[in-house]
């Protein structure tokens, strides 16, 4: 059984910077608590139903790119609305059809709880359609990303790991990651909080204006 904090509708769906709505509940590698991945990176990831092939798409993406996400320093964890005994079932239907082994937990969800509480379900939803969310949690357990996508297109695990990254990056660094940042690219500087500030870039030796400038990111810390 899926538990939850707070009861339902007690609290508002979440946004972005803040706490990531504690839960427990079954999954397909045991009991998962949420509490457990404080000082990680998660990825986490929601479908509206087992055995759809757009989701299954992506299982199998993900899968594929786990070692990146792990290398990287980035927890995996899926949902779907559907009992345990449906995701041990999809599984392995997706071992045997396509060969691939789905390497982190996808946790149960039948009472849409967890769904609810992180804001994929609209007040009195009476189905799960509509839980396509996808949320990037940082170590201290404060949501850094949110996306959504509709049921007709599947994400794109790539977006997924390189918006991580750059999350990441700006995260560690006193940076923020410019359109189809990269990593190794150049960040851009945060903006100034003062007209002295702003005075000071502009007359910067090399630099291009007071409000858009670039500096050489770092790689990762241990």
């Amino acid at each position: 059984m899926t538990e939850s904090r707070e009861p339902e509708g007690s609290r508002p769906a979440p946004f972005l910077y803040e706490p990531a709505p504690d839960f427990e509940a079954r999954s397909t590698m045991g009991t998962i608590s949420s509490a457990s991945y404080r000082g990680k990176w998660l990825l986490f990831f929601s479908h509206p139903a087992d055995f759809t092939p757009v989701c299954t798409s992506e299982l199998i993406g993900f899968a594929k790119a786990a070692p990146q996400f792990k290398e990287l320093g980035c927890e995996l964890l899926g949902l779907s609305i559907d009992g345990l005994y449906s995701h041990l079932a999809w599984l392995q239907s997706i071992k045997a059809n396509f060969g691939i082994d789905i390497p982190f937990p996808i946790v149960e969800d039948p009472s849409m709880t967890i769904a609810n509480a992180y804001g994929m379900l609209p007040p009195r939803a009476v189905s799960s359609s509509t839980v396509r969310g996808m949320f990037l949690i940082d170590p201290e357990g404060i949501i850094k990303a949110i996306t959504w996508y509709p049921i007709s297109a599947g994400r794109s695990v790539d977006e997924a790991l390189r918006l991580f990254q750059a999350v990441r990056m700006t995260y560690e660094q006193e940076l923020y990651a410019p359109a189809d940042w990269q990593p190794g690219m150049p960040g851009v500087v945060t903006p100034p909080k003062t007209y002295a500030d702003a005075v000071s870039r502009a007359e910067e030796k090399g630099a291009t204006d007071w409000y858009f400038q670039t500096r050489p990111t770092q790689g990762k810390k241990k």
